[in-house]
């Protein structure tokens, strides 16, 4: 809990009702009573079993008798292909989309050692290289809270044993021991023995090495493209790094391209890949091509919006951009042009463009570059 230093703290808490997470709300409620701070206790009912909205009821009331705030996040996710994948992601942004809206700074979730161990396992089987591998990291910067994995190092077994005298049974998801799942079957296997400590050391110079060469070739701008310096960025295993976090950041994707890929664009010095464009002269990478689809609180995944007013929409500021060429020499033209902008739904007039400050006084809002791939600086690559 370090990283929140003497700051009052105000933390959200993702509780699943299992051992784990529910062992961290009662330590993360003990911690904050003691500095006159407060949990919020984020329940995410997925919406996957009949009984899984009692349950969360039942985990709600227990809570709230104790003294600790409790929210009900249901998500009503369909069953389907990826579900566990689908399921991790509207997770982690009904969380977030939580804390932003409770004005909460601080996001704790209940990741553990032999979650840890797991995670390398699972990344290691699917080809990922050094990043990967250095597992998932204890505090992770988001657009709307940081979020920080505090028992990371403490054994499943020590967060059930604390949980003793609480009066509150666990819940058990029968996801986690269903073999239908890779990691409920890499789960089975075991990983005992596996030490994730030398892959922390291995993530911190990683992500400083990462840090540095962005700071030396790199800068992101607000209006969703980055500028670079091409003889600075290089194309060692540093750079490529930085071009994959770049390319997921510009292009709106969810996952990073793979290394090879990087690395051909990196020896062409300009071309497009994963809807990103890197501009002949390698100075500018923009969006490729700007869909203007809103979906889960994101414009073309770069952008975070709330949903569009009615009787607009949001799309690319397109042809549009001509009329503002003299004001923005500072971006080119192709990042412009995939600028988003608020139009009527009818006539698809222009009626606000955020990030030139154009439009009228009643359509007042912002949109913020957060790609929904999350930082630079953390994304992973694979083969």
């Amino acid at each position: 809990m370090a990283p929140l230093g003497p700051f009052l703290p105000l933390v959200a808490v993702g509780c699943s009702g299992g051992s784990d997470s529910l062992a961290l709300t009662r330590l993360a409620d003990r911690w904050a009573r003691a500095r006159g701070g407060s949990v919020l206790a984020l329940i995410v009912e997925h919406g996957l079993r009949p009984e899984s909205a009692l349950e969360a009821q039942d985990l709600a009331f227990a809570l709230k008798a104790r003294g600790i705030a409790t929210r009900l996040l249901p998500l009503g996710l369909p069953a389907g292909h990826r579900l566990q994948e689908r399921a991790r992601a509207a997770r982690r942004a009904a969380l977030l989309a939580a804390c932003a809206e409770a004005g909460t700074p601080h996001l704790l979730l209940g990741h553990h050692a032999e979650d840890q161990a797991e995670t390398l396992l699972f990344r290691a089987l699917r080809g990922s290289r050094a990043h990967g591998l250095a597992g998932m990291a204890p505090l992770t910067l988001a657009a709307e809270a940081l979020i920080l994995r505090p028992v990371l190092s403490v054994p499943k077994a020590r967060l059930r044993a604390s949980l003793e005298g609480w009066g509150i049974p666990p819940l058990e998801d029968p996801s986690n021991v269903n073999s239908r799942f890779a990691r409920a079957r890499l789960r089975a296997v075991g990983t005992a023995g596996l030490d994730a400590a030398p892959f922390a050391r291995r993530r911190a110079r990683h992500a400083a090495a990462v840090a540095h060469r962005m700071a030396l070739a790199v800068r992101l701008l607000p209006e969703g493209c980055a500028e670079i310096l091409p003889e600075a960025l290089g194309r060692d295993a540093t750079a490529r790094q930085v071009m994959a976090g770049l390319l997921r950041a510009v292009g709106g994707g969810a996952h990073a391209p793979s290394e090879r890929a990087v690395a051909h664009l990196l020896a062409a010095g300009a071309g497009t890949l994963a809807g990103a464009h890197w501009l002949r002269g390698g100075r500018w990478l923009v969006r490729e091509a700007a869909t203007g689809n809103w979906a889960g609180g994101f414009w073309d995944g770069r952008f975070r919006a709330a949903p569009p007013p009615e009787g607009h929409e949001y799309a690319p500021l397109g042809a549009d951009s001509a009329r503002f060429r003299a004001a923005t020499r500072h971006l080119p033209a192709a990042a412009l042009a995939a600028l988003p902008a608020l139009r009527s739904a009818g006539d698809g007039k222009l009626a606000l463009v955020p990030h030139l400050i154009y439009g009228t006084d009643r359509l007042r809002f912002s949109m913020n570059f957060a790609p929904r791939g999350g930082a630079v600086t953390e994304c992973h690559l694979t083969k």
